[in-house]
């Protein structure tokens, strides 16, 4: 017997519950430094930008404090910090 995860699966669910109120929302209180989080995971600009779908610019404007992430890059900074395994391997 395998305990592998069917994520497709739960997200499905997940998905259906919000749309039935059953939901929940965390909020992400603080984005990770996103110079020390991309050092962590051996990333360049590039390759961070790539796998959040944004421009390598938005990187860099990120790293040097010019810009802040929106709420969904946020989110998908914090998933990053806290599941690398999803992003890199």
């Amino acid at each position: 017997m395998t305990n592998k995860r069917d994520i497709g699966l739960e997200l499905l669910s997940a998905i259906k519950d919000i749309k039935n109120n059953k939901g929940t929302r965390k909020k992400v209180e603080q984005a990770p430094n996103v110079n020390i989080l991309r050092s962590d995971l051996a990333l360049t600009q590039l390759e961070m930008a790539t796998m959040l779908g944004v421009s390598m610019r938005t990187i860099q404007e990120w790293e040097q404090g010019r810009r802040k992430p929106s709420g969904p890059a946020q989110a998908l900074l914090y998933v990053m910090q806290n599941h690398p395994e999803i992003f890199v391997s």
